[in-house]
């Protein structure tokens, strides 16, 4: 008899609504702990995670009885509700709409978790616009500008 055997590794990002530099330094690490459970919880694994001011770069060892949309949408709501129940912005804080989903090989897993864990040092160098496009490119994706993030610049 045979067995069945997956392995699937994708890295998410989506931003803060009209690219706000809503996500604060002093509990930006507490934001990425609160993340990684609900990801725990439906049996993904954590690889990486980080988040800048705009924006937010999850990697993931992927579970494929949860779906990714159903994934993205309790991150944002239950992150979102966590932010406002401990008032940790003075603004009204929200997601953008939409995401970027990115699968990636196994052999790419430490490059991947290393781009996402110096996000700071990448943004000196180019703006998350720039990276995103860069993203979509590499994939071979086709997008449409007027469905694109706000970006800021």
């Amino acid at each position: 008899m045979g067995d069945t055997y997956l392995q699937m590794h994708v890295h998410l990002v989506f931003a803060t609504k009209h690219r706000e530099a809503s996500i604060k330094k002093e509990w930006r690490d507490d934001l990425e702990k609160y993340i990684t459970g609900i990801v725990q919880n439906h049996k993904h694994k954590m690889l990486a995670i980080k988040s800048v001011s705009d924006h937010v770069h999850i990697f993931i060892g992927y579970n494929v009885n949860y779906l990714i949309p159903k994934l993205v949408e309790e991150i944002k709501t239950s992150s979102n509700k966590w932010i406002k129940e401990n008032n940790l912005s003075k603004f009204k804080f929200d997601w953008q709409q939409g995401y970027g989903g990115f699968s990636h090989s196994h052999s790419q897993v430490e490059t991947v978790s290393n781009y996402i864990m110096n996000q700071e040092a990448h943004h000196k160098k180019r703006s998350f616009k720039e990276e995103y496009l860069q993203m979509l490119k590499d994939n071979g994706i086709d997008y449409k500008e007027e469905y694109m993030f706000e970006f800021f610049e």
